[in-house]
């Protein structure tokens, strides 16, 4: 009995050693956190999302982002790498598999499906079913996480690369590590040319042009922020902050092409992650320790409109995550929105007017 003592002892001494005093795969960097703000006014709880319809529920896994054709048929992009679309009669077709991880989609003015793959880059899928490498790299660096996507009316695309360093299934090490790995980036169809035109992003995620395209915002969500990079004007090839210090972790950002953006925040703020980002050496251990054991995601349903200034126009919430929750992706279609979710096996829809929708159940 002495002896087992005495190795457990011993076994307990060694992986404590281990845990406290071995190198971590990720090098913090100090971050200290604004105070989150409070839930209340512009922030204040509700419960708008439990009105929202699920469409194809229990058929979907993970449909990151969401875009709807003409027609009134919803594309996604699923964990297994399928981009799916849904007509307005509830029928699923898989159109292709990337072979990676579809997140961002928007249609060109040809009508093809761009497409932002975490592990494949920037991707075409045009409306034989031909799918195509746009672009994979930038500078000679290769795109760790190709993100979210927006194209202007010249067919000029705006992307994200959330973070060269870590991949898909890694960014948690991104976020706790808080180093500026993300990237902001423009790809030409006509000349074939990838340019960079942010560097230095905190983990770089959802895109989108403003109404007169005269700006794109992208989400900071390791700093929860909305940048703009101004691309006329001014202010052209600067950049700045359009919303700070928000509520959770914002995801992905969409125009509704009049002037308004919708931000999903895919989360809460986590109040243990905010304190332990100014101590790098208690990342890095924690680092070590089995997801479960690691800050976790409440799951909440939270969604913001502002207007180009930054203005909260909209507060939309499913406290409790019933109905809505881990929400990645809103786009406005009409007076509807869509929403996506990274961990989901649904597409959510609202009315903006509280009506019911004239558009068939899916």
């Amino acid at each position: 009995m002495k002896a087992s003592l005495r190795l457990l002892t011993v076994v307990g001494v060694i992986l404590l050693t281990y845990f406290l005093f071995s190198p971590a795969v990720i090098n913090p960097e100090a971050y200290d956190a604004p105070s989150a703000p409070d839930l209340e006014g512009s922030y204040a709880p509700n419960q708008r999302l439990l009105e929202a319809e699920l469409i194809g529920q229990g058929r979907l896994d993970g449909p990151e982002d969401v875009a709807q054709d003409a027609d009134g048929a919803i594309y996604a992009g699923l964990a297994n790498g399928d981009i799916v679309r849904i007509n307005k009669d509830g029928e699923l077709k898989v159109l292709a598999n990337t072979g990676g991880r579809p997140l961002g989609l928007e249609f060109n003015p040809a009508g093809d499906l761009i497409v932002a793959d975490a592990a494949k880059g920037l991707l075409q899928l045009d409306k034989e079913g031909k799918l195509t490498v746009l672009t994979s790299k930038a500078d000679n660096l290769p795109f760790g996480v190709a993100d979210d996507v927006d194209v202007g009316e010249d067919g000029v695309i705006y992307f994200s690369d959330a973070s060269w360093r870590w991949g898909v299934h890694e960014h948690r090490l991104d976020l706790i590590e808080s180093r500026p790995h993300g990237r902001l980036l423009r790809y030409d169809p006509g000349a074939g040319v990838t340019t960079v035109l942010l560097e230095d992003l905190y983990f770089a995620n959802g895109v989108a042009l403003s109404q007169n395209e005269d700006f794109v915002a992208v989400c900071e969500t390791g700093r929860y922020r909305v940048r703009r990079y101004w691309l006329q004007g001014p202010k052209q090839g600067t950049s700045d902050i359009l919303i700070e210090n928000l509520p959770g972790f914002p995801d992905g950002v969409s125009s509704n092409g009049a002037g308004e953006f919708w931000i999903a925040l895919i989360a809460p703020r986590n109040g243990v992650l905010d304190f332990m980002h100014s101590f790098p050496w208690l990342k890095s251990r924690m680092s070590k320790l089995p997801e479960a054991l690691q800050p976790q995601a409440e799951r909440y349903g939270f969604v913001l409109g502002v207007n180009e200034q930054g203005e909260i126009l909209h507060n939309l919430q499913d406290p409790e995550g019933e109905r809505l929750h881990t929400i990645t992706s809103v786009e406005q279609v009409g007076d509807v929105l869509l929403f996506g979710t990274l961990t989901g096996d649904w597409i959510g829809r609202l009315s903006l007017t509280r009506e019911e929708s004239e558009s068939p159940e899916l």
